[in-house]
């Protein structure tokens, strides 16, 4: 009795490990299993050798018995068909084999899911099975709009660039894409640039710039474009994203001095705050003579810098706005602050100097002509300063002759306050004879 139990038991217990070998995870053997497992078995040897030709015959038995094996069959399946294809010189097969490698793909998505990542792959494929046969421009196409979708910053960087590419030949080869269709793309693909660089994934530089000569070279973006086809459409939805890529396009095609490209510029700035945007605006504002608003923007751009340098440009543009509207302390002071930041700026020197000399009518008093032309000496100073020949010599011309000095009883050498706004003592010295 007693060993009747142990066989019993004994049996049972290699029922159980038959079951558990049968039951591989994520292997579905079907009804035939020995069959089944010889089969992959010799698939796989042949792929390994590279005899593609043998292992698509024995992958074919499980592609229509055991369709549900395992995803590998369908991984693999596109390597062997891919590689039949690639080798393959009769026209007629290697398409056939190409169709074959991109069934694959839509197998596996069948039997076991996971659309977005496989997609990603079979696309990669299919790019280079249908991007010289204008026949398969739509589906390629197609494609390529639907990875993305499901993807979005998961789309691998190199399809990213290959669904710029299937756009331009779709847009060449039809009439189906419009021009806005095209930038709309575009501004997809580059919003997903933009994503994966702030997650720390940036694209490489050479797909970027490859993506933007494909729009320019697929789409006439020029300056009537960028007005008459996205300015509205930035004016009515504000979109900031828009205002990037209308701003960026503006700059590539000199189209700046559109009120359009402030318009855009000013949106970025409320959102993301930029020192060269918040300047070039301030500029455009001051060469269209809005000097309020271009002090405005140029003392943001002041604010939105550390760099010393940088500061120092931008006050010397805000004391020439000064200069202009003849406040010339304010002039003066933003001059100074410029030397502050770079104590090398030339040009600072010159317009404190320049601003001396449009003194003399404002600043004489009528009584003593050493005195009234003491801001001349002060102007030749501040020209010095900044290594100006030309202008030392067209201050020196108007300095005191030495008969105003000598009537006068001042000496040359002699220290002589300018008074006036200027405020500047200077060493006396005579105009040459």
């Amino acid at each position: 009795m007693k060993l009747q139990v142990k066989q019993y038991t004994f049996l049972l217990l290699l029922i159980a490990m038959s079951t558990i070998a049968v039951a591989q995870p994520g292997w579905n053997w079907g009804d035939s299993i020995d069959v089944a497992k010889e089969k992959n078995a010799l698939y796989t040897d042949q792929l390994k050798s590279e005899n593609y030709a043998a292992a698509a015959k024995a992958l074919d038995w499980l592609l229509i018995n055991t369709p549900d094996l395992n995803a590998s069959i369908y991984i693999n399946g596109a390597k062997i068909f891919e590689n039949l294809a690639e080798k393959e010189t009769d026209a007629t097969k290697k398409k056939q084999y190409e169709e074959k490698a991109l069934s694959m793909y839509d197998l596996r998505i069948k039997y076991f899911g996971d659309e977005a990542s496989v997609m990603n792959r079979k696309v990669n494929s299919a790019y280079g099975f249908y991007k010289d046969d204008k026949s398969k421009y739509k589906e390629l196409f197609e494609m390529f709009k639907k990875t993305v979708e499901l993807n979005g910053t998961d789309i691998f960087d190199g399809n990213l660039l290959y669904y710029m590419v299937a756009t331009h030949k779709y847009k060449r080869s039809s009439s189906a894409l419009s021009d806005e269709d095209v930038f709309d793309i575009y501004s997809q693909i580059m919003d997903i640039v933009e994503q994966k660089k702030a997650a720390g994934k940036p694209v490489p530089g050479k797909i970027v710039d490859t993506i933007d000569k494909l729009l320019t070279s697929t789409v006439d973006v020029d300056c009537n474009f960028i007005e008459e086809k996205l300015g509205p459409k930035f004016r009515e939805t504000k979109d900031i994203k828009l205002g990037k890529k209308i701003f960026s396009l503006m700059l590539a095609q000199k189209c700046t001095d559109s009120p359009l490209a402030i318009e855009a510029a000013e949106a970025i700035i409320e959102v993301t705050p930029d020192f060269a945007i918040a300047k070039f605006v301030a500029s455009r504002y001051q060469k269209d003579d809005k000097l309020e608003k271009a002090k405005e923007f140029y003392q943001k751009a002041i604010e939105l810098t550390d760099d010393a340098a940088k500061k120092a440009d931008v006050y010397l543009s805000i004391a020439k706005i000064y200069q202009v509207q003849g406040q010339k302390v304010s002039a003066r002071e933003n001059a100074r602050e410029a030397l502050k930041n770079d104590p090398s700026l030339s040009d600072a020197y010159v317009l404190i100097g320049d601003l001396y000399m449009a003194s003399f009518e404002d600043c004489k008093g009528g009584e003593s002509r050493v005195k009234d032309r003491s801001v001349y000496i002060a102007a030749y100073n501040m020209y010095q300063r900044a290594g100006n020949g030309e202008r030392m010599g067209m201050a020196k011309a108007q300095f005191p002759s030495i008969e105003d000095i000598f009537n006068e009883s001042f000496e040359e050498g002699q220290s002589v306050s300018t008074g006036c706004w200027i405020g500047e003592t200077v060493k006396l010295e005579r105009r040459p004879q």
